[in-house]
This record gives C-alpha cells, sequence and structure tokens, in this order.
C-alpha cells in the first residue's frame, strides 16, 4: 500500500535482536513485537501500519455531525494516540468493537483504563453513557480527566487548563 521498497521488506522479514553485558550476550530473540530502539524506520513502519488500521475500521461510522453543517472524521491519531469521534453511541461502541479486533489482529491491545469517554447529548453531558471495550468499562473523564497533546480535557468543557507551562526569567544578568 505504501510501495515501501523490496529491500527494506526483506530486511524486516524474520526482524531478530540480542542483548550483550560485558559477560553475557543472550541468544537471538525474534522480534514479533515494539518498535525496535534505534532503528530508525521502525516509528515510520509502525505510523504506517496504524494508519492502515484507522483506515480499516474508519468506515464503521460516517464523519459525526458537528452542527452548522460541519462534520469531523470518525477517527483522529496521533502515532498510537486515537480519538474516536462518532454522532451515535451505537456508532462509537461498533468503532470501538472494529479497533479492538483489528489491534487484536496486529497483536496489539487496548488499555481501557488509560482511556476516557466523553459523551454529550445536546450541549450537555451524558454521565450515563458507557463504553466498553475487550468487555472492560472505558472511565469517563468526569471523575478522571485525561492530558492529550498538552490539554486538559475534563467534564468543565472549559478551556482554562491548556497544559501551557509558564516560564519566569529573572531579570539579572541580561
Amino acid at each position: 500500500m505504501y510501495h515501501v521498497p523490496e529491500d527494506i521488506q526483506v530486511m524486516l522479514d524474520g526482524f531478530r535482536m540480542r542483548f550483550s553485558t560485558s559477560d553475557y550476550t543472550t541468544n537471538w530473540i525474534n522480534l514479533e513485537v515494539g518498535i525496535a530502539i534505534g532503528y530508525t524506520i521502525s516509528p515510520i513502519l509502525f505510523v504506517m501500519a496504524m494508519e492502515v488500521i484507522l483506515k480499516t475500521a474508519e468506515g464503521i461510522a460516517g464523519p459525526a455531525n458537528q452542527g452548522c453543517g460541519c462534520s469531523m472524521p470518525p477517527l483522529k491519531a496521533f502515532i498510537d494516540d486515537t480519538t474516536v469521534i462518532c454522532s451515535k453511541e451505537d456508532d462509537t461502541q461498533r468503532m470501538l468493537a472494529r479497533l479492538y479486533t483489528l489491534m487484536a489482529w496486529c497483536g496489539m491491545k487496548f488499555k481501557p483504563k488509560k482511556s476516557r469517554s466523553l459523551s454529550i447529548r445536546k450541549g450537555k453531558i451524558e454521565e450515563a453513557v458507557a463504553f466498553t471495550v475487550a468487555e472492560q468499562q472505558i472511565p469517563t473523564v468526569s471523575p478522571e480527566p485525561v492530558k492529550s497533546l498538552g490539554r486538559w480535557y475534563d467534564s468543565s468543557m472549559k478551556d482554562t487548563r491548556k497544559g501551557v507551562k509558564t516560564v519566569q526569567f529573572a531579570s539579572e544578568g541580561y
């Protein structure tokens, strides 16, 4: 799909590594999960693979209606952080189920306890709505806010906690 050159594909086929100390070297280990540290192409390949997974899941729900003729794609992502945005609860749960299936197929897994959900209906937060992944409930942002890409998300719906750090400099010596 991404036209990765064949010599790169061959390099990654049966990718193995081992660790050494001054006293001991491990046997060769097949790398099946994770990003190889120090292997510069590994993060790029991970992002490409995540993009394939997200594109495969995207068709489960149409764009989320934001009102006034505006819509937003159902999935937004940065590396392995993914946000699901749907107009209907059923679409959201189906999207989560599809993502779970795809991730399991790839040997990855969700961590529902590290995820958060926020449901808004007619401009008000719906506390009773609960989403699940692998039969585990995803906590809402009400009791447990979450920080994503430098921004805090909580149930206040206010944009006052931007995660910006203030740096103060003394005027002496300048």
